[in-house]
């Protein structure tokens, strides 16, 4: 019998981790999961927008609501 890995599992591993979010608007998104919840807004620290992987504008601290995530993958 294999274990299979849930969604929230791998954002489990991914606390405190750098990764690439890529939002529904094409903007790609790079800093550390602080945290997350059962809709998968997701905190992000050191969080910078990346345009053709060089930095465009450094944001900080932010929240990005889950609904406008495409995806997330490490950074």
């Amino acid at each position: 019998m294999s274990t299979q890995e849930r969604p929230f599992d791998l954002l489990n591993k991914s606390l405190g981790q750098q990764v690439m979010i890529r939002l529904k608007n094409g903007t790609d998104i790079r800093g550390r999961i602080t945290s997350f919840d059962a809709h998968m807004n997701i905190v992000i620290d050191s969080a910078e927008e990346v345009e053709d992987g060089a930095l465009k504008t450094k944001l900080g601290t932010i929240l990005l609501r889950g609904g406008n995530i495409l995806f997330i993958s490490p950074a």
